[in-house]
């Protein structure tokens, strides 16, 4: 009997140590498919703004959506601040880099989860790119965001107000 409860001991710790092992493979995999930020915030590469990240694939459509306007609309959000405090949490510059964090010289899409998990950021982008679609200027727009987020939200991002 002690023989047996033994060697089912040792079984079970054997197969416990492999799983563990094949557990921490499987991480390592994806982190070097993904690009996993010290913030937690994934970041993954695409061709282009017309190929949308895997991280997008369990969010819903109105969320792909979001992505999808805002990795278009660089020219109005790199002016427009993010109040969620992300600034200092994973070093963005302005909203479009709650989704994007890089459209490279070759196309090249590095796309940012961020915005997937912060109201702050979604609320941003989709009131920027509809003031712009209304004919707004990017000052109204800059100056709208700033008076929504001025109470109760986080420092804002370091944006250069338009000129």
């Amino acid at each position: 009997m002690k023989k047996t409860l033994f060697i089912l001991l040792a079984c079970i710790l054997l197969l416990s140590a492999c799983a563990q092992e094949n557990k921490k493979e499987n991480h390592e995999e994806h982190e070097n498919h993904v690009g996993h930020l010290e913030n937690g915030d994934l970041q993954e590469t695409t061709e282009s703004t017309d190929i949308l990240p895997a991280f997008l694939d369990t969010q819903s459509e109105d969320m792909k959506l979001v992505y999808q306007a805002a990795s278009k609309a660089n020219d109005v959000l790199k002016w427009m601040p993010c109040y969620c405090g992300c600034g200092d949490s994973a070093d963005h510059k302005n909203n479009f880099n709650c989704f994007v964090h890089e459209i490279k010289e070759n196309g090249e899409v590095v796309w940012d989860d961020h915005g997937t998990r912060c109201a702050a950021c979604l609320e941003t982008a989709i009131t920027s790119i509809q003031m712009i679609q209304e004919g707004k200027s990017l000052v109204e727009i800059r100056n709208t965001i700033d008076e929504t987020y001025k109470d109760g939200y986080a420092t804002p991002t370091d944006t250069p107000m338009p000129s």
